[in-house]
């Protein structure tokens, strides 16, 4: 599924507008990126968690040329999935 596709299936279950539904997601992405930029964590209870965590300086080996090459440190977002969203898909 898609970001049309999601705004879609909410527009029927919720019996809004696809507009409003678009801006209701969007919404939310913003609202989610703008914690992570701040270091919070977002939890959604049940559907998981999402954080930004730091990943290590790392060396690595480019397999073009065989060089070795130094990855710097750097944050990366992170997605827990929470009990329930698990057991949803099982």
């Amino acid at each position: 599924m898609n970001k049309t596709e999601l705004v879609k299936n909410l527009s029927g279950q919720l019996a809004l507008s696809q507009k409003d539904c678009l801006n209701a997601v969007n919404a939310i992405t913003m609202l989610i990126y703008d914690a992570l930029k701040k270091g919070e964590k977002v939890q959604l209870t049940g559907f998981g968690k999402f954080e930004v965590k730091d990943r290590a300086e790392r060396e690595t080996v480019n397999p073009r040329t065989g060089k070795k090459m130094l990855i710097p440190q750097q944050k990366v977002p992170s997605f827990k999935t929470g009990r329930t969203f698990k057991s949803a898909i099982r």
